[in-house]
C-alpha cells in the first residue's frame, strides 16, 4: 500500500486541526492536491490491499502451489493494518468535522 496519500492526509488533518484550535498552520506545497482525491485514493488502496490478501488466501485454500502460508499471513495483516489506519483517519476526520461544527461564529 503507498502510504504518500495517508502521509498527505493525516498532514492536511493535523494543520486543520491547527487552524481549528485558533494556531497557525505552515501550508507545505503538497496541500494544492485535491482533497477529495486524495481520500479516494487512499480509500481505493486500502480495498486493493483487502482484495490482494483474499485472492492470496483463497489461491492457498485452494491448493495452490504458487501461495504459501506466510505470504498469505503477511499480506492479511497488511490489509489489516491499512484498514485499522484508514477507520483512524476516518475517526480523526469525523472529530475534526464536529469541532469545526461546534465552534461559535
Amino acid at each position: 500500500m503507498d502510504t504518500k496519500g495517508i502521509d498527505q492526509l493525516l498532514s492536511q488533518l493535523s494543520a486543520t486541526s491547527a487552524l481549528a484550535a485558533g494556531k497557525s498552520a505552515p501550508v507545505a506545497e503538497g496541500n494544492a492536491a485535491d482533497f477529495a482525491g486524495m481520500l479516494k485514493d487512499a480509500v481505493e488502496g486500502v480495498n486493493a490491499a483487502q482484495q490482494g490478501a483474499d485472492k492470496l488466501a483463497q489461491a492457498f485454500q485452494l491448493g495452490q502451489p504458487d501461495a504459501n502460508i506466510q505470504d498469505v499471513m503477511v499480506s492479511l495483516q497488511k490489509a489489516n493494518l491499512s484498514f485499522q489506519t484508514m477507520v483512524q483517519v476516518r475517526n480523526k476526520l469525523v472529530t475534526a468535522y464536529q469541532d469545526i461544527m461546534n465552534m461559535q461564529v
